[in-house]
């Protein structure tokens, strides 16, 4: 049913939504303009007007080259072909590169990354083990595997996010699951099956992403998954859930899941600043970064350095959370100088 709401209902509202705002451009602007100066931010409303209508504008775009390949692809009789596969692949990173030169440009943001990271180990497969705190951290982390790294993301998200039509349609046709909360009558172990079929046979460009903590970090959902850790009688992990104050607790089955069904896959850990919190359109107004540094960090774990045992992995897990929650403690984002007019006043260096 989410699909044909999606195809018929929501990718043509956005096409429409796309169009009436790009013929009534010049009245956005000038309300922008007009609320710029009693709104906190150098230029709040416009940048963030355009950064908005560029992503609707992309994301239309998408909808129609991909109702295009519909049609090529034997009205979708051959989508799961390798060559379909491919551009599918290559229309995402078309629009994570356009979209995110230009955000870090309008929005004057600087992109620096620590660690080893993915481009350290070519010709390997890895499970990327990522901090959940929003879809910019989602779009972010995509962005880097395919543009920085030359990866090709196999990602487990919310079902949620498959909402967004462009997201949606384009998941649904590459490696990709959209997981949902658990029924009533679901099998104890239906998601550790949708993960462990996803993370099968990586190849050695592939990286496998999952986010262990199931949802964006909010204080609500670290108190509601610390309370089902104590009613399960876990109070060990409860208590530990309890000291990190900037994760969720994380949700060890689709992790264990994906070790078991890729023994060759080392692990990178990942972790971000300045992206929290990104979920509604509010979220957008208020916390969207501007003329920041922000960071995303990497660790690369061995294979060898991963435990065998379940338990010890869910140990290994918690105390590797602990170590991402310090970490985010210590690295907040940082306000860039004020932007210098003349020749050499530049925007946001790529990362």
């Amino acid at each position: 049913m989410t699909r044909v709401l999606q195809r018929v209902l929501v990718a043509p509202a956005v096409i429409v939504l796309t169009v009436v705002l790009l013929t009534t451009v010049p009245l956005w602007l000038l309300g922008a303009a007009l609320l710029s100066p009693v709104v906190p931010g150098y230029l709040r409303p416009l940048r963030l007007f355009w950064v908005v209508l560029l992503h609707l504008v992309l994301e239309s775009l998408l909808l129609v080259e991909m109702f295009g390949l519909w049609i090529a692809s034997g009205f979708g009789l051959f989508l799961r072909r390798p060559f379909f596969e491919r551009i599918h692949y290559d229309l995402a990173q078309a629009y994570l590169v356009i979209f995110f030169r230009e955000a870090r440009r309008v929005l004057r943001l600087k992109i620096t990354t620590q660690g080893p990271t993915p481009d350290a180990f070519p010709g390997h497969p890895l499970i990327v083990c990522s901090r959940h705190a929003g879809p910019g951290d989602s779009f972010t982390l995509m962005y880097a595997l395919m543009h920085w790294y030359h990866r090709e993301p196999r990602v487990v998200l919310k079902d949620t996010l498959a909402w967004d039509p462009a997201v949606g349609v384009l998941l649904g046709r590459v490696p990709s699951r959209f997981v949902s909360p658990p029924r009533k009558g679901d099998p104890p172990d239906r998601l550790e099956k949708q993960v462990g079929s996803l993370a099968h046979d990586l190849d050695a460009n592939d990286a496998f992403v999952i986010f262990p903590e199931g949802g964006n970090f909010t204080p609500a959902r670290r108190e509601r998954a610390i309370a089902k850790l104590r009613s399960l009688g876990l109070e060990g992990m409860a208590q530990r859930a309890e000291r990190m104050q900037n994760v969720l607790a994380p949700r060890p089955g689709g992790l264990l899941a994906a070790l078991d069904a890729a023994p060759d896959a080392d692990v990178m850990m990942v972790a971000h600043t300045g992206l929290d919190h990104l979920v509604t359109v509010a979220d957008l107004w208020r916390e969207l970064p501007m003329d920041k540094q922000l960071i995303m960090r990497w660790w690369r774990v061995p294979r060898t350095d991963i435990p065998a045992g379940r338990e010890e992995r869910i140990d290994w897990l918690y105390s590797w959370w602990e170590q991402i929650d310090a970490w985010v403690d210590d690295h907040r984002p940082v306000d860039l100088p004020p932007l210098r007019r003349g020749p050499r006043a530049r925007g946001a260096h790529p990362r």
